[in-house]
């Protein structure tokens, strides 16, 4: 049986189509994916991410975990978390198995020396928590690793998204108006203690709202009255990936480097500081390199799988879309190290080799179109 998030049964009066993502019940889209996606670009719309996981990694007293807490982390993720030295900082890392591949891409957020909150893609959660959790046993097992059930996500982006959090929830404002890009805190409303991060992943501003479960319907509700566009996640992998950003099972997994993966910038090799997976990476010729694709010629569409032919060998579609911004197709590829952007290539669609151009992701970020 598909599992189901606090705000399924919103879904569903929604009249909401719904599919198995990652084993949860999900919706896809309310109507138009399209005008959804337009909503985001536009004005506001919200998401239900109830899926993923939100996991707590914390030490007994703050005295204790002063150290401990930082150092685990410091060697479980490829990211280094010493570049959040300010409480409310979030930092985007991979999680990599000792080969270097990549099991997970998460968020992470410094709550206090004693407490980091970690939130990891649904799919992959229980494997992250089990892999985690070896790692706790054999450095740190004075921590605690909890899965927080009790919350769910919603995430509400776009240029007026902020506004309409405001709107909607009374005290929001007050503790998020000056919050920076990447950033989070604990805030007390009228509709109870939120976790509110200016996060996403949409190329859009806005927040991540992390609730009560309990509170998750109502706060659906008034967000809906404030004139947020209830979305699926159809509009969410469009966005995604017009902005560039990457998905896990399609763009990267556990056979999948990091550096192979346009992530490089998140891998310190060059500093003293060890990591899973870091000996793996820095003994690794990097062969491969993930890019931007614009579709030239009319007569098809770019999607995964698809063969890319360059004139440095061939490369792979890792995610491609109709992009509903641009009103041209576009992809991820995976392509030999020595393409370069601005490089015609060409993308075998049924029985046609269709032209692209290699680009820098991302296309669209805030409204604006980033390729030509």
């Amino acid at each position: 049986m598909l599992k189901q998030t606090p705000l399924h049964a919103e879904h569903r009066a929604s009249g909401a189509r719904m599919m198995d993502f990652g084993g949860w019940e999900m919706p896809v889209n309310y109507g138009s994916q399209l005008d959804e996606h337009h909503a985001v670009r536009r004005d506001a719309g919200m998401f239900d991410v109830s899926h993923m996981r939100v996991v707590d990694l914390a030490a007994a007293f703050e005295v204790v975990g002063k150290e401990s807490v930082r150092e685990f982390l410091r060697y479980a993720l490829a990211n280094n978390v010493d570049k959040m030295q300010e409480r409310g900082r979030a930092l985007y890392s991979c999680l990599l198995n000792p080969d270097g591949g990549v099991l997970d891409d998460l968020i992470v957020y410094f709550v206090r020396e004693d407490l980091f909150r970690i939130v990891l893609n649904a799919a992959t959660a229980d494997r992250d928590v089990e892999w985690l959790r070896e790692l706790l046993a054999e450095r740190a097992p004075q921590l605690t690793l909890t899965s927080r059930v009790d919350l769910a996500i919603i995430a509400v982006q776009g240029p007026n998204a902020r506004t309409n959090v405001w709107q909607a929830i009374p005290g929001s404002k007050a503790a998020s108006a000056e919050m920076k890009p990447f950033t989070a805190g604990e805030a007390n409303t009228e509709c109870g203690a939120l976790f509110i991060a200016r996060t996403g992943y949409t190329g859009e501003d806005g927040f991540e709202l992390i609730v009560p479960a309990a509170r998750a319907q109502s706060i659906w509700r008034a967000l809906a009255t404030a004139g947020v566009k209830v979305c699926g996640l159809g509009a969410r992998d469009t966005l995604r990936l017009e902005a560039g950003m990457n998905l896990y099972g399609q763009d990267m997994d556990e056979s999948t480097s990091p550096l192979a993966a346009g992530l490089g910038w998140t891998v310190d090799l060059a500093g003293a500081r060890d990591f899973v997976g870091k000996a793996a990476l820095a003994a690794q010729p990097r062969t491969s390199q993930l890019t931007g694709l614009l579709l030239l010629d009319r007569g098809g569409v770019l999607r995964a799988h698809q063969t890319v032919i360059t004139a440095h060998g061939d490369g792979e579609i890792t995610s491609g879309t109709f992009s509903p911004t641009l009103g041209q197709s576009i992809a991820l590829a995976r392509l030999p190290v020595a393409a370069a952007v601005g490089e015609i290539v060409h993308v075998a669609i049924r029985d046609k080799k269709l032209a692209a151009r290699i680009v820098k992701p991302p296309f669209v970020r805030n409204g604006r179109v980033l390729v030509s």
